[in-house]
């Protein structure tokens, strides 16, 4: 097989002037530098995506995709509503859900909660946090008949030191009024099992218990806070919410999950932005290198250039050498980064070597989502960048004068 010459030279221009056929030792550094540019981009890029789609994954286990409010308060006739909904595309479940602040209290210890009624058959279709149970399931739960069963977050049991089994205290501002005002209103309930979604803002703040005990509890009679959807495509969420608000109209109104979260979401996409721009500057410094390897090469090869060129060999001949040459640098470090990043990315996600503190980061261990998107974009720019820095070299060794070169050999 035939290789163009500039091809030819471009590798031998990369080993060492020694018989020992090896890279010269500022090309091996050029390679490095690359290379661990690309792998540290490529690690931050997907320990982002990993802590987008980890939040979205434990959010939408808490949370349906779609929920239909009322701004009068609460739902009269849900049941009438939720038939309304299940013929529209897209939309698979329906479930109806009570919600309000109260105090649960154990001991000396008390904390405020969100205290969420649910119909247990239909929110399994709609969300999966009955899916989070731990050691228990919510049939063994339905079985309890002594007192209103309640299901606690696993660091909420912890900080009020209740086990399942034990009798809690669900307080209520909102009560009956009395001759001194409104007074709350106190329940005990049986602690039935224990969740744990694994982020902390709901392990800590959310507590399930039965519809019909949160309805008797807040006084809502048959009416409900609102609807849960569940759709076959979480993507189209916000195209559903809008044709949901037109079908039931006023006073009702719908809401979905990435409007719910909207901040979160757009702040962890601003950052990884952020963290792709900064740490590319890793690779631009790694094509210093490159640009002053091609330079020494340049300065060094004045003789060889000058003979080739005597030979016939054109500039752009003399630029395309010193072009394969860099860009032969850049493939192979990005070849080099691109298998690092990867397996590095693999053992933080299998050996979950980094744990990280759930009320900070809401997350448990650093999550890693490596995706075929950003290991292609960040090839691509990591190549790009390498073919750039060969331009200004190039050019110069184009510029050499094979008579002034030789005029004294």
């Amino acid at each position: 097989m035939n290789l163009p010459y500039q091809l030819l030279i471009a590798l031998r221009y990369l080993r060492s002037k020694k018989k020992r056929k090896s890279l010269s030792l500022s090309v091996f550094i050029s390679i490095c530098g690359v290379a661990v540019g690309v792998m540290a981009l490529l690690v931050v890029l997907s320990v982002m995506s990993g802590f987008h789609e980890d939040l979205q994954r434990k959010i939408l286990g808490a949370n349906s995709h779609i929920i239909v409010l009322n701004y009068k308060g609460t739902i009269e006739d849900h049941a009438y509503a939720s038939d309304m909904l299940k013929n529209e595309p897209h939309i698979v479940a329906t479930s109806p859900f009570v919600m309000g602040q109260v105090m649960v209290s154990y001991g000396k210890k008390a904390y405020g909660v969100f205290l969420r009624g649910i119909e247990p058959a239909s929110e399994a279709k709609t969300t999966d946090i009955l899916k989070y149970l731990k050691d228990t399931n919510i049939e063994d739960i339905q079985q309890i008949s002594d007192l209103p069963w309640i299901i606690l977050g696993k660091e909420l049991s912890f900080m009020l030191g209740a086990l399942p089994g034990d009798v809690i205290n669900v307080i209520s501002p909102m009560g009956e009024i009395g001759p001194l005002g409104m007074l709350p209103k106190a329940r005990p309930f049986r602690v039935a099992g224990v969740f744990e979604i694994g982020m902390f803002e709901y392990d800590t703040n959310l507590v399930i218990t039965d519809i019909r005990t949160a309805q008797d509890f807040f006084g809502f009679g048959t009416n409900v806070t609102g609807i849960t959807i569940k759709l076959d495509d979480i993507y189209k969420a916000s195209i559903v919410r809008n044709e949901v608000s037109k079908k039931l109209a006023y006073p009702f109104y719908a809401k979905d999950w990435m409007q719910m979260n909207r901040n979160l979401f757009a702040a962890l996409k601003l950052e990884k932005f952020a963290m792709f721009v900064i740490l590319t500057l890793i690779i631009l410094v790694a094509s210093f290198n490159i640009v002053s390897t091609l330079m020494m090469n340049v300065m060094d090869k004045q003789k060889e250039i000058a003979i080739l060129k005597s030979m016939g060999a054109t500039n752009h001949g003399i630029m395309l050498i010193f072009m394969l040459q860099g860009l032969i640098i850049g493939i192979i470090g990005t070849i080099l980064g691109v298998g690092g990043g990867y397996i590095l990315g693999d053992i933080i996600d299998s050996y979950e070597v980094i744990k990280l503190p759930a009320d900070v980061y809401y997350l448990s261990k650093l999550p890693v989502k490596m995706k075929i998107l950003d290991f292609v974009v960040v090839s691509a720019s990591a190549i790009l960048i390498s073919f750039i820095s060969t331009i200004y070299p190039s050019y110069q060794a184009a510029r050499l004068q094979p008579v002034e070169l030789l005029r004294y050999e």
